[in-house]
């Protein structure tokens, strides 16, 4: 039994109709920077009769949105919130999908031991996250493209989609952790997503009120911001390193777990 190739089959269809979302946002996000060019409206004056926090609370941040790539910058933090949504509910629900449904025993007596299932399950889900996140770059891409007016923009979309794949890993294997250790199967996914929309929360929180920055370290939605990403084309290496730590730990955790738990039959 190759668990990879059964992951593989049963998640294409969620990770086409996922694509296919991803597809629809992105172009429905920047066919509205050409309605508000196209109208004649000054949208930078627009934005700055918003309040500083709101701004921060909805990305607009110190983006130029009358440019192609603040425009995209800002629609940037939406794409990053889908596709995180996308992987935390993959890397639970892939680890507990056969404890919840009552099914372990389909697994558990193959001849094959439990880290080498987990490890087929972890690649399938990774393979899915990095196909999303491609569809998201070439989309990107080829629809900017059309919008950038001279600007070019595939070195700044690269890297925001570089930084999105890291994002992408943190919550994917946050998400298996949690459902590897948590001794309720069924609530794996909904436990994974409460977390990922926490740090969502809570990175406004530090936009909003500057006195909590120290916070930022506690997030992911902080460590790879398109504005500064944009400004100075490259990573800041602390954020990279805690990204890398933290998805190291969790996949530490999700074995251990996965490894004691009694699994429900």
């Amino acid at each position: 039994m190759n668990v990879f190739l059964r992951e593989l089959r049963a998640n294409w269809k969620a990770l086409f109709w996922w694509s296919f979302g991803m597809v629809l946002m992105i172009y429905a996000g920047m066919a509205k920077y050409t309605a508000y060019v196209d109208s004649g409206q000054d949208i930078t004056a627009m934005m700055n009769q918003i309040p500083s926090t709101l701004r921060a609370a909805l990305g607009f941040g110190d983006l130029d949105v009358m440019k192609a790539s603040g425009f995209y910058g800002m629609l940037y933090l939406y794409v990053l919130l889908m596709v995180t949504i996308h992987a935390a509910l993959l890397g639970a629900t892939i680890v507990a999908k056969e404890e919840r449904d009552r099914t372990s025993e389909f697994l558990m007596t193959r001849p094959a031991s439990r880290a080498r299932i987990l490890t087929g399950k972890l690649l399938a889900a990774a393979v899915n996250v990095v196909v999303l996140n491609l569809v998201c770059l070439g989309l990107s891409v080829a629809v900017v493209a059309q919008y950038a007016h001279g600007e070019d923009l595939t070195s700044d979309i690269l890297l925001l989609m570089g930084a999105m794949l890291l994002v992408q890993f943190v919550f994917l294997f946050l998400g298996s952790a949690i459902a590897a250790v948590w001794k309720r199967p069924k609530a794996a996914a909904s436990a994974a997503t409460t977390v990922m929309l926490t740090t969502y929360v809570l990175s406004i929180v530090v936009d909003v009120n500057k006195n909590l920055d120290f916070l930022r370290y506690l997030t992911p939605f902080k460590w790879f911001q398109a504005a500064p990403i944009m400004r100075d084309q490259a990573y800041q290496p602390v954020y990279v390193a805690l990204a890398a730590v933290v998805a190291v730990a969790c996949i530490v955790a999700t074995y251990v777990g996965y490894g004691k738990r009694d699994l429900y039959i």
